[in-house]
């Protein structure tokens, strides 16, 4: 989860939303993103998006069915669909999403029964962590 944080920083210093996102297998990191929405002018390019294509190009496949996502933001519909579609084995979030969360706030696309694929998930990993890079991102934006 440090580099997922660290990863954040990156995301805030260029102008988004501090969230990142690094997945690993066997204990090796083989994908990791920040947001780039603001950066690459892509609204699909939130940090689990862009984790996915990382490795997706690294490991040459799609398929992450024994692969752990730590994100330090609770992920979104698009983002947990995306999860979701690569087979993701296990989730770790840090802080909760409340407006947009869809892996148990809002939402909880990753455990509903009816979808192809259900992704093991923990909660509150250094979310104290988490909640306050975003609360001094938003307190900037606001003044």
């Amino acid at each position: 989860m440090e580099m997922a944080l660290s990863l954040a920083n990156e995301a805030a210093r260029h102008g988004d939303v501090p969230v990142g996102c690094v997945l690993v297998r066997n204990d090796e990191v083989i994908g990791s993103g920040e947001n780039r929405r603001e950066l690459s002018k892509d609204p699909t390019a939130h940090a689990e998006i862009v984790a996915l294509r990382d490795a997706s190009s690294r490991q040459d496949t799609w398929r992450m069915d024994d692969v752990t996502a730590y994100a330090t933001l609770e992920p979104c519909v698009m983002c947990a669909g995306a999860l979701l579609n690569a087979r993701i084995a296990r989730i770790v979030i840090g802080a909760m999403d409340e407006k947009a969360g869809a892996v148990g706030s809002r939402y909880n696309v990753l455990s509903d029964p009816r979808l192809l694929h259900e992704v093991a998930t923990t909660y509150d990993v250094l979310a104290p962590r988490s909640q306050e890079l975003l609360r001094r991102f938003f307190e900037v934006r606001r003044i």
